[in-house]
C-alpha cells in the first residue's frame, strides 16, 4: 500500500518516519522488561556408598502343621454302651491307664457259654479216655473228643478276647486331644472315641511341591518359623514321600522338631526350602527413603543427584537387598546435608 498516496510528501516522510521507529522503541521496551537468569544451585555435600553386588540361595516357602509324632485315635471295637471314660479333654495319661469301660454284656455271657462248654468237653475226654483203658471205647472216639475240646477253648479264647476289647486303656503316655464321645454314649465298631497324642515329641508336617522335593536329603536341617510362637526354629528332615501326591503335585515331608513349651500340635508351620543361587545387590538401609508405598535413592553421576525408583527385598545388618532400579557400582547416597531433589548438582563428601 503506497501511503504516500493522497497525502503531501513531506508528510508521507513524517509518516514514515514514526513507522520505523516503533519496532525499535518496543523492543527496547521488551528487553527491558525480561526477568535476569537465576543464579545456579549451590552443590549439596553428600555422602555416597558404591551397590554391592554378591550372591545368595533363593529360598522357596513350604507351609504345614505341627503334629506329634506318636499319634492314635481310639476306637471301638465292640458295639456297646460307654459306662464309664474317666479322661478329659486336655488330660496327661500314662501307659495302661483306663480310657473307656464299654458295657459288654452279651460278649460276657457268650463267654460263660464258652467256658461250660470247656468243661464239658473236658469231661467227656476225660471220660472216654478211662473207657479206652479198659478197652470199652476207640481211638477214634478219644481223638473226637480232643478235636470237640479244643474248639471250645478256642471259642472260650475269642469270647474272653472280645470282652478285653471292652475295656480300652492307654497305649502309651500322652495328652488327650480329642474326645468326640462321652459316657452314655453308643460305642460302635470303628467309631473315634478319643484322640491321644505324645507332646514329648513333634514334628512338622509339610506339603512340598513336587519339583523341590528332590533336593532335600533324608537328616537335612531345615529352617522353620511358627508364627503362633512367634518362634524361628531347626527341624531335621525325618521323613520324604517316597510318591507325590496326584492332584495336589506335592509330597509328604516330616520334620523332627526341638523341644519347646511354645509347641503345640495342629499350630501353622512355615518351612524354607533350598533354592537355586541367585545374584543380588546391597545397599545401606540409610540410603533407601519411602515416598507412600515406593521405594526410593539417589544416585550421583557426573556431581548430579538422580532419584531412582526401586523394588527392595529383605534387609539384614543393616543392609537392604534392591531388586530392581540400580545397578552394581551405582554410587548411592547415604548422608546429606540437605534435601535433595532430582537434578540437583552435588558435591561428594570424602
Amino acid at each position: 500500500m503506497d501511503l504516500s498516496r493522497g497525502f503531501s510528501k513531506p508528510l508521507a516522510v513524517v509518516l514514515a518516519g514514526c513507522l520505523l521507529a516503533l519496532p525499535v522503541g518496543g523492543c527496547k521496551q521488551a528487553a527491558e522488561s525480561a526477568p535476569a537468569l537465576a543464579p545456579p544451585a549451590a552443590p549439596i555435600a553428600v555422602q555416597v556408598v558404591a551397590v554391592s553386588a554378591g550372591q545368595a540361595e533363593g529360598q522357596n516357602e513350604a507351609v504345614g502343621t505341627v503334629a506329634a509324632a506318636h499319634r492314635a485315635v481310639i476306637a471301638a471295637k465292640v458295639t456297646g454302651s460307654i459306662v464309664e471314660m474317666p479322661v478329659k479333654l486336655g488330660d496327661q495319661v500314662k501307659a495302661g491307664d483306663l480310657l473307656v469301660k464299654i458295657s459288654a454284656a452279651e460278649i460276657a455271657a457268650r463267654l460263660a457259654q464258652a467256658e461250660t462248654a470247656v468243661g464239658q468237653a473236658r469231661r467227656n475226654l476225660e471220660r472216654e479216655q478211662r473207657l479206652l483203658a479198659k478197652g470199652a471205647s476207640t481211638t477214634e472216639t478219644v481223638k473226637n473228643q480232643q478235636d470237640a475240646l479244643q474248639l471250645a477253648e478256642a471259642a472260650n479264647s475269642e469270647a474272653r478276647v472280645m470282652l478285653g476289647y471292652a475295656t480300652i486303656r492307654a497305649p502309651f503316655a500322652g495328652v488327650v486331644s480329642s474326645k468326640p464321645a462321652s459316657a452314655g454314649d453308643l460305642a460302635t465298631v470303628g467309631a473315634p472315641l478319643l484322640t491321644l497324642e505324645n507332646t514329648d515329641h513333634l514334628q512338622a508336617v509339610v506339603s512340598v511341591p513336587e519339583a523341590q522335593v528332590l533336593a532335600i536329603k533324608s537328616g537335612a536341617a531345615l529352617e522353620l518359623q511358627v508364627p503362633a510362637a512367634q518362634l524361628d526354629v531347626t527341624g531335621k528332615v525325618a521323613e520324604i514321600a517316597p510318591a507325590a501326591d496326584a492332584a495336589s503335585r506335592t509330597a509328604t515331608v516330616k520334620l523332627d522338631l526341638p523341644a519347646h513349651p511354645s509347641l503345640r500340635p495342629g499350630q501353622f508351620v512355615r518351612v524354607f526350602l533350598p533354592g537355586a543361587v541367585r545374584r543380588t545387590m546391597t545397599v545401606p538401609a540409610a540410603a533407601v527413603s519411602y515416598f507412600g508405598q515406593m521405594e526410593r535413592l539417589f544416585v550421583v553421576d557426573n556431581n548430579t543427584a538422580h532419584l531412582r525408583l526401586i523394588r527392595v527385598g529383605q534387609g539384614h545388618d543393616g543392609q537392604i537387598e534392591v531388586l530392581s532400579g540400580v545397578n552394581p557400582g551405582d554410587q548411592v547416597v547415604v548422608k546429606t546435608d540437605s534435601p535433595l531433589t532430582d537434578g540437583h548438582p552435588v558435591k561428594v563428601a570424602p
